[in-house]
Parts: structure tokens; sequence; C-alpha cells
């Protein structure tokens, strides 16, 4: 039986609704964590958990989730084609990104692929509850240091800075560029991009032109210095 939560209404107890949330994330321990404390919370219910992007869409279709809480790297597909798919799917679901994932680099990526919010999974639980409540009431939900530095980017006080090599990149070309920095080899990259071996050779190509490398090791040193920056921040 679904749990139901209770709230007062002129003394008297009533039933309300539950919120179903779905959890997709490549780490089976980091989803036992987050299952383990929206469930403790009387109107929330973990209606499935995912490890992979494909997976994902088929919980999506069959429990329908109001919030999809959504990992950037997954163990098939890349969390942000999944939001993308997702807010096609069915524009009322929202999704909220908690990654280990640099958020100067990947919030806005996110946002403008759908996601209501970008919370770090070093972030205090409580920080965690408070993003899905402001998500579920139709807010956005960034940390305070990215929510400043785009009221003033809005408001013209911001310098803008030149782009690093790295930000003009594109979506898919940064996933491409982070797996290999994770030493996956272009079959590899392929079979979890849902790519043909010659569309990544392609990404590759155009990684050594808009970072300026010449070489395939260069490309490798590069990635996979940026790999383990990311991964640092763990």
């Amino acid at each position: 039986m679904a749990k139901r939560a209770l709230k007062t209404t002129g003394g008297k107890l009533s039933a309300k609704a539950i919120t179903r949330i779905l959890i997709v994330d490549d780490h089976a321990l980091l989803r036992e964590g987050l299952k383990e404390l929206l469930n403790g919370e009387s109107h929330l219910e973990v209606c499935g958990e995912a490890a992979g992007e494909a997976e994902a869409m088929d919980l999506v279709r069959s429990t329908k989730p109001a919030l999809v809480v959504v990992d950037i790297a997954l163990e098939q597909g890349n969390g942000l084609d999944l939001i993308k798919r997702i807010t096609a799917h069915g524009p009322s679901i929202r999704t909220i990104v908690c990654s280990m994932y640099d958020e100067s680099l990947y919030a806005e990526r996110a946002l403008r692929a759908g996601a209501s919010g970008y919370v770090n999974k070093q972030a205090p639980a409580q920080t965690i509850l408070a993003a899905i409540t402001d998500v579920l009431a139709g807010e956005i939900f960034l940390s305070s240091h990215l929510t400043q530095r785009l009221v003033r980017r809005a408001s013209g006080r911001l310098d803008q800075p030149a782009k690093t090599p790295i930000e003009t990149l594109s979506d898919r070309e940064l996933q491409v560029f982070g797996l290999i920095g994770q030493g996956l080899a272009t079959g590899q990259i392929a079979e979890k991009l849902h790519l043909s071996a010659r569309t990544v050779e392609t990404y590759r190509e155009r990684l050594k032109a808009k970072l300026n490398l010449k070489h395939a090791a260069e490309l490798n040193r590069d990635a996979a210095q940026f790999w383990l920056l990311q991964s640092r921040q763990s």
C-alpha cells in the first residue's frame, strides 16, 4: 500500500497525496542513501531507481514520477541527454541534477536542458530536501553563489570574461571529452553514448581543433587532467 501523508485541516486529519520521485544515478550506494533520505519524508516516496538513461526512461513512462533526481554521469547515456528526453516526454515532470560535477561548468547546461535545479552531492541532506521543495513549488534551485552570478550577469553588473576552451564545447563534446579522460576507448564511448565509432572519431577531431591540440596523445592527456580535477571535487 502506498504511504499517505496526513495533514491537519480544521482539527481533523486528512490524507495528502504523496509526491513520487525517481532516482537516476550510476552508483547503487548513493541511490540507496538518497532513497532512504527521501522515503524518510512523509510526503515523498521513491517510486523507482535506475543507473542508465534507457532504464530511466522506461521507469518515467511506467511509474509517472512528479520529479526525477538525475546525476550527470550514468552507466549508459548521459544525464543531460536524459533531462532533455524527460522534458520532451512530459514537460510537467520536474528534474533536479544531483552531481559531483563542477556547478560552474554544468549547472547552466542542465538548466538549458530543462532541469529546475542543481545540487552538489556533497551538500547537506537538508539542502537536497530544500531543493526538492523549491522545485516542486515551481521554483529554480541553485547555490547562492551561482544565483548571484546569474543575477549580476542579467543586470549587466558582471563583466563577461572570455570563455575557456572547455566552456566552448557543446554538451556532447564535453561528454566525449570526459569519457576520454576516464580512459575509455572509441568503441567504449560509442557504446556508452549510443553513437557510431565513426561519430566518436569525428568528435575527437572537433575536440582537438577547439582545444588547439595537435595529437591524440595531447587530447588524452588534457582529458585525463580534466577528469582528475572533476573527481577531486567529489
